[in-house]
């Protein structure tokens, strides 16, 4: 299947079952997949991230292999915020290795923390944060300071996300 061809078909909930479908358990499928999601450009990224979802959403350890170069991929100058957002999305799913928690950890953290982040990162940024605090509690603290900080002034959802995150957290 060329990926390229048929994430241009059509975008749709049935187009991107049939690309899941597709790639399925298949390390090959789905690290092509990867790779035309990061290559882009805007459109096709962005057709490919519901796919992407949809895969790892099934079988989260597809992504394991291709989380590095995901994340580096995100560190890069004027990455567009579809790439952002959907990368966020489907590191909700994940178990994320313990030697990525730092690395991922400060991307949420930054996402959170800047103006210029669309609402939807931010979101997605906030449980996966909440998600590595359940094996790095340390991290607890300085997450309910900056939702708690940021809520008088944040949007409907992102309230509704910090809210549901702040009650997970607890107390302590």
């Amino acid at each position: 299947m060329d990926l390229t061809r048929e994430l241009l078909r059509a975008h749709t909930r049935s187009q991107a079952t049939k690309i899941a479908d597709y790639v399925n358990d298949n390390p090959t499928h789905f690290k092509v997949l990867v790779d035309t999601f990061l290559k882009g450009p805007y459109r096709i990224t962005q057709r490919a991230s519901w796919p992407l979802n949809l895969c790892v959403e099934r079988n989260p350890t597809l992504v394991k292999p291709h989380l590095k170069r995901i994340l580096r991929h995100l560190q890069e100058p004027g990455i567009h915020d579809a790439v952002k957002r959907n990368t966020m999305r489907f590191l909700q799913f994940c178990t994320i290795p313990k030697s990525l928690h730092g690395n991922v950890a400060d991307l949420c953290f930054q996402y959170l923390q800047s103006k210029k982040e669309a609402i939807a990162i931010k979101v997605f940024a906030m449980t996966v944060l909440s998600n590595i605090i359940e094996k790095e509690p340390d991290l607890k603290k300085e997450l309910k300071i900056i939702l708690e900080d940021q809520l008088p002034y944040a949007s409907p959802g992102f309230t509704v996300r910090a809210h549901r995150v702040l009650k997970a957290l607890g107390n302590s």
